[in-house]
This record gives structure tokens, C-alpha cells and sequence, in this order.
């Protein structure tokens, strides 16, 4: 038998492969069902840092893609003054719900995973020391970003828009998603300057009132954290860490959900195939932490001096530089010791 602590998309993962491999899983969940830190926050699964579509990532990870998942293909783009469109011939992102109804892709891991016989223990918990996989989320200790911002109803057609301004999303980002009359506005800080979240929201939805006359019916409120390690845990004593348990998160952007699914992915086939789990994590995730870091630092220190004005001249070309930055290419190698250095100094709680 197989006990997994946490059910959220790395576990979960990690529970549907071992159960179509005949292993018997229990999953322990603290909360009363999947996704209870989202509440319907529309979130994107990023389609940049691999050749590979994420759908035949998907799939290639036994799962099934039986909740919400809306390609996106063009991204507005701007800084407040200065705005781009990004229109890319194949998803640049697939946007999905998250949180405990249907539709939502927690709740279609939940159903997959108990199809296959998987029991899951809702409001119970074990030791970390007695699980096989850990799968328990952000460390809150290590928070990297906070986010703030609401789901609502609208009129406003299908839109995918980015705002890099330290006024809007301090040296983060502000974004707005609309699907299919189901939208999500937020703002994004980092973690050294939680104090200005309630202003830059409130920035942010003023930003969009006045330049879509955005229409927002039965808004509620969303949020939460993404925390980061350098320092990874990938397995102590017989048991697997997997997910921001183990501090995996990209410290660029936030776009985790890619990490989470392919680590609990790989925990499974270690335990599977009898591999060493260790060994697969390190060489699947260090150099991309890496990469995120020294374009974190890039992203702090350089691009935010101008406004992010470069950010917005070269986005015809996005997709092909976001992948090269998130492979830790030859410039971030250089710069690495630099960007690892500053960093430290303005994230004390990171690992």
C-alpha cells in the first residue's frame, strides 16, 4: 500500500499512476476535499518552457483532461503606457479552474483518482515521516509572491491580458483572464513587499474599468502564496517530497502547476520502476529553478528600471525567449552567482 500526504495536483498525479500500476493508494487530505486554497481562480497551465505541448505532457502523464482547459493563443500585453499583442501559432497558455466543483482541474484529478480505486481521507492527516510521497504545497515560511484578486461574471468577450508596472503588480504582474463569461482579475507582489497588495489591486481593477469598461457581476474574492526552495527536498528518509513540498515553483512567474504534475509523475514511476527519484528530480528541475532566479533577478533589478519597456518591445518574439529562459541558457550561467547573491539579500525567507 501506498500512503500519500496531500491531495493536490502533484499527489494526485502521483495516486493515478500508481493505481493503474496496481499499487492499492490512500491519500490523506487535511482539508474536506480537493482545492480548498482556490476559489475558482482561473490559473495557466504556461505552454514556453518545453518543445512539448503540455496536453501531450498531460497525457503522457496518465492523465485525462476532463475539466475546463482554454487554449490561448493571443496575450495582450503592456506596461500601463505602451501595449503588444502576442499571437503565437500554437497555445501560448491553457487556462483552468481551480477549487472543489466540477470543472475545475483539481476536481478532475479527484474523479480520475477515484475511478482507479484510489481511497482519499478527507480532513485526516499522518506524519510526513509515514507517507511514501509528500504533496502538502507551499511551505508559507518560504513565500516568494502574493496574490490578490477576484472571479467574477462578464459580458467582456474571451481576452488574455499582462500588466508589468510596479505601480499595478510590484515587480510582479497584474493579469486579467475572460473565458467563456468566467473571468479572473489579479495582482501579483513579491513577498518582501506584501504591504502593497491592497493598492496594487486596487490599481489594477481601476486599470481595467476604465481602459474595457470591464463589466463584473457576483465578484468574489481569490488569493493565496507560491513559495520557493533552492534548497530541495526531494526525499528524506524512504519518503518522496514532490510539489512547492518541495520547492518546486518557478521564482519568475509563478507558474507552477507544469513542476507540480511532472514531479508527482516522476515519484511514481521511481516507486514503479524502483529508480532513484532523487536523482530524476534533481536533473528534471535544478537548472530550471536556476534559470527562474537569474531571470527573477533580471526582472527586479534590470527590466523594472525602465518600466519593463523592453519586456513590451520584444514581445513578437516571446515564446522563443521565454523558452530559451527558462533552460538556463549560457548568459544565465554567467550571471547566476550575481542574480543568486542579490536575491538572497531581498528574499531572506528563501531557501
Amino acid at each position: 500500500m501506498i500512503q500519500i500526504l496531500g491531495a493536490g495536483l502533484s499527489g494526485l498525479t502521483s495516486a493515478i499512476n500508481l493505481a493503474k500500476a496496481g499499487y492499492n493508494v490512500d491519500i490523506y487530505e487535511k482539508n474536506r476535499d480537493v482545492g480548498r486554497r482556490f476559489y475558482g481562480d482561473i490559473q495557466a497551465l504556461e505552454n514556453w518552457s518545453e518543445k512539448k505541448d503540455i496536453i501531450e505532457e498531460l497525457i503522457q502523464a496518465s492523465l485525462v483532461v476532463n475539466f475546463d482547459c482554454d487554449p490561448f493563443s493571443t496575450i495582450i500585453i503592456t506596461n500601463g503606457s505602451r501595449t503588444r499583442q502576442v499571437i503565437s501559432r500554437k497555445p501560448l497558455v491553457y487556462l483552468v479552474k481551480r477549487g472543489s466543483f466540477p470543472g475545475t482541474i483539481d476536481y478532475g484529478l479527484k474523479e480520475q483518482a477515484m475511478e482507479l480505486g484510489v481511497k482519499i481521507h478527507f480532513r485526516k492527516s499522518i506524519p510526513p515521516e509515514d507517507a511514501d510521497i509528500v504533496a502538502t504545497g507551499p511551505v508559507f515560511k518560504e513565500a516568494a509572491g502574493l496574490v490578490k484578486g477576484i472571479v467574477f461574471k462578464t459580458h467582456v468577450k474571451d481576452i488574455a491580458v499582462a500588466i508589468y508596472n510596479d505601480g499595478m503588480a510590484f515587480k510582479g504582474y497584474s493579469y486579467l483572464f475572460v473565458t467563456k463569461g468566467y473571468g479572473c482579475l489579479c495582482s501579483v507582489v513579491v513577498a518582501y513587499q506584501l504591504h502593497r497588495i491592497d493598492e496594487c489591486f486596487r490599481k489594477t481593477l481601476e486599470f481595467f474599468e476604465r481602459k474595457l469598461n470591464l463589466s463584473i457581476h457576483c465578484p468574489r474574492q481569490v488569493g493565496g502564496t507560491g513559495s520557493f526552495s533552492l534548497k530541495n527536498r526531494f526525499k528524506i528518509g524512504k519518503t518522496l517530497y514532490v510539489g512547492e513540498a518541495a520547492g518546486l515553483q518557478d521564482l519568475f512567474w509563478g507558474y507552477g502547476m507544469r513542476f507540480a504534475i511532472r514531479s508527482g509523475y516522476f515519484a511514481a514511476h521511481s516507486i514503479i520502476e524502483n529508480k532513484n527519484y532523487e536523482t530524476i528530480a534533481k536533473e528534471a528541475f535544478l537548472d530550471k529553478k536556476k534559470a527562474s532566479l537569474v531571470n527573477r533577478y533580471l526582472w527586479e533589478d534590470i527590466l523594472s528600471k525602465q518600466n519593463y519597456a523592453i519586456t513590451i518591445y520584444f514581445t513578437p518574439f516571446l515564446q522563443k525567449i521565454l523558452y530559451s529562459m527558462h533552460n538556463y541558457n549560457l548568459m544565465q550561467r554567467l550571471i547566476y552567482p550575481l542574480a543568486f547573491s542579490r536575491l538572497k539579500k531581498k528574499h531572506p525567507n528563501l531557501r
